[in-house]
């Protein structure tokens, strides 16, 4: 592995961390408290080239490399003190773009990308359900089969960018005597008859983003519109998580580096019993610890993407990159909260915010619990 950086690599990242500074936080407060998405600041993120990143230039894309993808969202994430943005643009590539990319015909290849890259079409992975949250393939959505295409009938839930997503990949079951093999992936635009995006639901963290249900009642879709063969949907699924749960936090190292560097700050200048609370054994071990898992979590991601970026399987490396992000980043944001004291618990300083927000990393992609019963698979257990 060579974590390396060329100097085009590291041009690349300072500019996104100096127009995300400059572009993208105004007015975050106001929109976490009324859970407002600002669609000027996604196709801000779109003309930075993020949204294009591993994508082929013929299609929209940049044509970048896996790992100065990764390294470009890393900067996305210091710069943009938004979550709940750099979430769903991670989200959006990783979950959406990169399984049509890998499983669709040129045709939807051609239909999708190009919007999705540019920022024009928004895109949500629907796979969860009421019933099937952990239980990811315990699928009630069904697809029957119709002369030229299929009928679905089904609800899913907690969606991210559901209530506003233009096209959604959809995973429903075409043959339910064949379990999981009987799942197939759909790509149905917003505008299908029978297809309805439900209100944003309220949440804890994570607001600038909408999250809601997606309902089918006998929705029609085309045959056209399946995402590979039928009851391939396992694998897309399979292949979509892998990539996911690799670099689905790559914004939040970012946003972890952003953390310890602030609270290393005011660390050195609040002072009690007249001197630096970081000359206080309690916050500095604090300070090291959010830095060892900052480390840490870097090596983890870097070593997945790595994998990734030369076609390598990497299910317990995602695994445990998932899983150590999702604690290590609650577990730094609870850190800054207490080394801030009161500041660092009421809203305007900025710092509760990233505690709240970092809650969900160990909910969705799979929760903490999930992430360890791979590894534990995978280990023969």
């Amino acid at each position: 592995m060579e974590f390396s950086w060329t100097e085009a690599q590291v041009q690349l990242r300072a500019a996104i961390v100096e127009a995300a500074a400059a572009d993208l936080n105004g007015g975050i407060t106001e929109g976490d408290e009324t859970a407002t998405f600002d669609r000027s600041k996604w196709n801000r993120v779109a003309d930075l080239g993020i949204l294009g990143s591993i994508f082929p230039e013929e299609l929209g894309g940049r044509g970048w490399d896996v790992m100065t993808t990764v390294f470009a969202l890393e900067g996305l994430g210091y710069g943009c003190r938004d979550n709940g943005l750099t979430l769903a643009v991670n989200g959006q590539i990783w979950t959406v773009q990169q399984p049509i990319l890998r499983f669709g015909t040129e045709e939807q290849k051609s239909r999708f990308l190009p919007g999705l890259c540019s920022g024009s079409l928004l895109g949500a992975h629907a796979l969860t359900e009421p019933d099937s949250g952990s239980d990811s393939y315990a699928l009630t959505t069904a697809a029957l089969p119709r002369d030229g295409g299929y009928i679905l009938n089904g609800v899913k839930s907690f969606i991210g960018m559901g209530p506003i997503c233009d096209v959604a990949l959809v995973f429903a079951n075409t043959n339910p005597d064949h379990g999981q093999w009987g799942i197939s992936a759909f790509l149905i635009e917003s505008d299908t008859a029978g297809f309805t995006r439900e209100a944003p639901r309220s949440k804890m963290g994570l607001r600038t983003i909408p999250m809601g249900d997606l309902r089918f009642d006998d929705c029609w879709v085309p045959e056209s519109a399946r995402l590979g063969p039928e009851g391939a949907g396992v694998s897309i699924s399979g292949e979509s998580l892998e990539w996911e749960r690799s670099l689905i936090f790559t914004s939040h190292l970012g946003s972890m580096e952003r953390q310890l560097e602030a609270t290393i700050e005011y660390a050195r200048t609040r002072k009690q019993f007249g001197k630096p609370i970081g000359q206080f054994q309690s916050v500095s071990n604090r300070v090291a610890d959010m830095r060892l898992r900052l480390d840490t979590a870097k090596l983890l991601l870097y070593r997945a993407a790595w994998l990734k970026s030369l076609g390598k399987p990497a299910q317990i490396e995602s695994a445990m990159a998932k899983l150590y992000f999702a604690e290590a980043f609650l577990d730094s944001s609870l850190d800054a909260v207490r080394v801030s004291g009161g500041r660092g618990y009421i809203t305007e300083a900025g710092v509760e915010r990233d505690l709240r927000d970092s809650v969900g990393g160990v909910l969705y992609g799979g929760t903490s619990d999930i992430q360890r019963q791979i590894m534990s698979r995978l280990l023969g257990l």
